[in-house]
């Protein structure tokens, strides 16, 4: 058996063109959709993730704002302009790119965003939303899984789930997500013991643990649903995930690839976000 091939570049473009769609129709009604994006440092890698978001925001016929600053800025110049933006009623979501030079607090810069422009959905009260159920920003990555396993039909009432990563930004709120939809869940870590046993009765197993290659393909139940949030640069410069694809393909039945898997549908969902918050505030109107 070889698994198929979750394709997340053409899943994200289907997605975004309906997000054009919806961006025309608030522009139309009077709110056009803007996200602020804050670079702080010359990081390369950084700096190619903020110029993806800018793009894809004016692709989606959004409106975006940079704000660039010296790696040596003072926080508070940064902090000034986090307050001058949640101010703003033109301005629906705001981002600050990670990481940030040793001399930032990033947890109170984080902190510091308007829960209600909060679209990377890192901030305390939206992770208390998310836990208790209630309607708040997500984030992006774990989001953009669940859009992938729904645009497959992944049947995942009552599967086993295991997601092997236990961070603030994917493997926690990925456990939130999936429990909602009433998988079983289980979280596994550096600590966990017999991860593999835990791994190997999976349907789905989402490994976001940030080492190359770790899953391997004798830790993958036959047919079960292999999503690979990994992603991290070999010796070579190529990339890979956290996940042994050709391995693991030979067993799973469904499997993304690193790089044009989870990655493109992260901003994907960045930008529904953003939406989103436009469309709130138009409701909220008078």
């Amino acid at each position: 058996m070889s698994a198929r091939i979750l394709d997340g570049n053409a899943l994200s473009a289907t997605v975004r063109a309906r997000l054009a769609e919806r961006a025309q129709a608030l522009a139309g009604a009077g709110v056009q959709p803007c996200l602020a994006v804050i670079l702080v440092g010359e990081s390369p890698a950084s700096a190619v993730y903020v110029r993806n978001k800018v793009r894809a925001c004016e692709a989606a016929g959004m409106r975006s704002l940079k704000f660039d600053y010296a790696a040596d800025v003072a926080p508070a110049a940064v902090f000034e302009r986090i307050a001058a933006l949640n101010a703003d009623p033109s301005v629906h979501g705001i981002l600050v790119q990670l990481p940030l030079p040793p001399q930032f607090d990033a947890e109170a810069v984080l902190e510091s965003i308007s829960p209600d422009k909060d679209v990377d959905g890192f901030h305390a009260v939206n992770t208390g939303r998310l836990v208790q159920g209630r309607p708040g920003f997500v984030p992006c990555t774990p989001l953009g899984v669940m859009e992938m396993l729904k645009s497959e039909g992944v049947p995942l009432r009552g599967a086993e789930a295991v997601i092997v990563g236990r961070s603030n930004i994917v493997g926690k709120p990925m456990a939130m997500l999936l429990m909602q939809a009433d998988a079983t869940v289980t979280v596994c870590h550096s600590r966990t013991r017999d991860l593999a046993g835990h791994c190997r009765r999976a349907d789905i197993l989402v490994a976001a643990i940030g080492r190359p290659r770790f899953v391997t393909g004798d830790m993958v139940k036959p047919g079960a649903v292999v999503i690979d949030v990994g992603i991290n640069r070999l010796p070579d410069g190529k990339l890979c995930g956290d996940v042994d694809f050709d391995a693991a393909r030979e067993v799973a039945s469904l499997i993304t690839p690193v790089p044009g898997g989870v990655g493109p549908m992260t901003i994907t969902m960045l930008l529904a976000n953003t939406i989103e918050s436009a469309a709130r505030r138009l409701s909220a109107a008078p």
